[in-house]
């Protein structure tokens, strides 16, 4: 396991996680990751350890309700957040790990425009 750190652009929010390399990252065309540039790495909320107050977060929901949208509410940077295609994981984005660049990584394309239609081919990366 490789322990990683990540946050926001401020430092309010900060998190830390253990994932296992190689890691699957994905690259999202539906509305809200393509305005915000988020590249999702799903791992375990087990595995997920907040270190900073969760008041520091914000919480947007759209459509569905599920997914659980969590931004910074000073800097407005969404570092992660509980997605719906893994209720019980969480998204981190690629683009706020501090060691994004030493860990190995292959991003693909997440056709999320047609989320119903493919959801299902993510399930297992939250287990």
């Amino acid at each position: 396991m490789t322990t990683i750190h990540g946050g926001c652009h401020c430092g309010a929010v900060r998190y830390r996680a253990e994932l296992s390399e190689p890691l699957e990252a994905l690259r999202c065309n539906c509305s809200i990751c393509a305005a915000c540039g988020f590249v999702h790495l799903i791992v375990a909320a087990r595995n997920f350890t907040l270190l900073t107050d969760p008041a520091a977060l914000s919480e947007y929901r759209f459509n569905s309700g599920v997914a659980r949208h969590l931004f910074c509410a000073q800097c407005g940077i969404k570092s992660y957040y509980v997605p719906r295609s893994n209720p019980d994981g969480i998204s981190l984005n690629l683009n706020c790990i501090e060691e994004r660049g030493q860990l190995d990584v292959r991003i693909s394309d997440f056709d999320g425009q047609n989320w119903e239609a493919h959801a299902a081919s993510l399930q297992h990366l939250s287990a």
